[in-house]
């Protein structure tokens, strides 16, 4: 269905730009293979419903009142062959508020289902997120805009399909602080004030207010996610399922063979490269230390990207226990050390949702045994690197597991202490180096022997090692960041932000694009979580609402 037809059909509405001079915003090039190669819904508009034999459904974006850029990532202008100074184009925030469609954009929400809370909860769906098309990007790479906050879908389930400045600001911050942390992730290209405020019930127990609306335009090759695969499958739609498939290995393994269809071998092959993808992912969330929050299939990318970035949060003291998810307040499924069981959950699935597509299981329990040896290999690979050894032997899980346990009885910093380590000398331990990465003076006392005993068995290690100093600390500091989107960081930044000071997220934007390097006069981003933040809303315990 082209763009034309959709604007001559009831409800679905097709912006007319404000000019049609060639301006920077126009360099944007658009191949929109998903919604060309996927069948549509048949209705168009945005009133909910549930939606059967379709990928999506074309929806336009609702304006906004006074769109206003924030903030934008040099990165990904970059990555989209975007000129550096386009969001001074008025048109820019127009665009990517909603307001105005671009020659080439299709605007739609995508069609899918999900596990949530390890419980099948059929059709959910694009409910606040509208994608704008495929952005034919730097070298030829095709990536998908998405405005997270646009307006209703026919997925929002009576929700208002917006989005918050607090959640907007900590997706951007995110989803750029991991990828400058090397971790796989959507983008985010910019972060644009709507100038509409949004009512919410931030902590669900009857007390909404109002809030400063904003979108965040997200990137990525592709949106799909396990639930993209879900959805059809429970509702025995094969010939919509096998489509998918073969559409997301066309477009997103290419390196099978461009082809009209994929026989179960390759079906089978790719699906074992998604449980390795999703592998890798779960072990750099552990290295840096970052918790998801909501690992619902739904959030689960096939691309094996971190996606939906909604109450996350990082590590301050170690516990393998934490969350940052109220919703997730009393059972902690997706708290920080289950993280990777959790992905493993989840695959399976997806090994079910793929299953009419095989003639057997053989397959598909092979992909999900590629999961959990890349998972232990790649774990085993970065916790070495953040211990600064050149090689994982016999006997080291042990030496990081007591680690584990030390760190959690003693209430270290996790971020904190890894840095620190890189500073340990094993010819003269000295356990003051640690000093600052504590949060409790007595757990420190308390803990203090069984630390001092780690410490020895880590130098007799490090010097069986025989890497040199110089070796161990550019290992340890290319594993071990100094900063990391704190919540009371981002936090800060939010609260400077709704009182109209955007410094605050345009400072933190800066940082992060150095996450390993120390950066003179930033001491600061770099310390322990104050005492204020321990319990502070927004600091500790966050909930979904956006």
């Amino acid at each position: 269905m082209c763009a034309l037809h959709c604007a001559r059909s009831p409800g679905y509405r097709l912006f007319v730009p404000h000019h049609t001079l060639d301006t920077p915003m126009r360099s944007l090039r658009f191949d929109n293979a998903f919604v060309r190669e996927l069948p549509a819904d048949d209705e168009l508009g945005g009133r909910p419903r549930q939606v059967e034999g379709a990928a999506y459904s074309f929806v336009s974006p609702t304006p906004v009142a006074a769109p206003r850029v924030i903030a934008v990532s040099r990165e990904v202008l970059a990555l989209l062959d975007m000129p550096a100074d386009v969001a001074r184009d008025p048109e820019f925030a127009r665009v990517f508020a909603g307001n105005e469609l671009l020659p080439g954009m299709q605007s739609y929400a995508a069609n899918y289902g999900g596990h949530q809370f390890g419980h099948w909860a059929g059709q959910l769906g694009d409910g606040r997120a509208i994608g704008l098309g495929e952005a034919i990007g730097r070298g030829g790479v095709s990536y998908e805009l998405q405005l997270k906050g646009a307006g209703r879908t026919p997925y929002s389930r009576g929700a208002d399909g917006r989005a918050v400045l607090r959640s907007s600001i900590r997706e951007f911050l995110c989803s750029e602080a991991m990828h400058h942390l090397g971790v796989p992730t959507t983008r985010a290209l910019s972060l644009v004030a709507t100038g509409d405020s949004v009512m919410r019930d931030m902590f669900y127990d009857g007390h909404p207010e109002a809030e400063p609306g904003a979108i965040v335009c997200r990137v990525a090759p592709s949106f799909l996610r396990f639930g993209s695969y879900e959805l059809p499958s429970s509702r025995n739609d094969v010939p919509l399922l096998r489509r998918l498939v073969d559409h997301t290995i066309r477009h997103g393994f290419p390196h099978y063979g461009i082809a009209e269809t994929y026989d179960e071998r390759i079906v089978g092959d790719w699906f074992g490269e998604v449980c390795e993808r999703t592998a890798t992912l779960m072990a750099h969330w552990m290295r840096v230390g970052f918790v998801h929050g909501v690992m619902n299939t739904d959030n689960m990318s096939i691309l094996g990207l971190t996606i939906d970035y909604g109450p996350y949060g990082w590590i301050d003291n170690f516990d393998m226990d934490w969350t940052p998810n109220t919703t997730d307040r009393q059972h902690r499924r997706y708290r920080f050390g289950q993280q990777p069981q959790i992905a493993y959950w989840n695959l399976h699935r997806l090994a079910q949702a793929l299953s009419p597509l095989f003639s057997g299981v053989e397959a598909l329990q092979e992909g999900l045994g590629r999961y959990a040896a890349r998972f232990e290999a790649d774990d085993s690979a970065f916790t070495a690197a953040k211990l600064g050894l050149s090689d994982w032997r016999e006997g080291d899980e042990a030496l990081a597991q007591s680690l584990r346990e030390v760190l959690t009885a003693g209430e270290m910093d996790m971020t904190l202490f890894f840095r620190a380590l890189g500073r340990f000398d094993p010819q003269a331990p000295d356990p003051e180096v640690f000093s600052h990465v504590f949060y409790d003076a007595g757990k420190r006392e308390a803990t203090e022997a069984s630390f001092r005993d780690w410490l020895a068995r880590y130098s007799v290690r490090l010097r069986e090692d025989g890497a040199s100093v110089e070796q161990r600390g550019t290992l340890m500091n290319a594993a071990n960041p100094v900063y990391v989107l704190r919540n009371y960081l981002a936090q800060q930044a939010i609260d400077r932000a709704t009182d109209g000071d955007d410094g605050g997220v345009l400072e933190l934007l800066e940082l992060l694009r150095r996450p390993y390097d120390e950066q003179p006069g930033k001491e600061a981003f770099a310390a322990r979580r104050p005492d204020w933040a321990r319990e502070k809303a927004g600091c500790s315990m966050l909930s979904c609402s956006s």
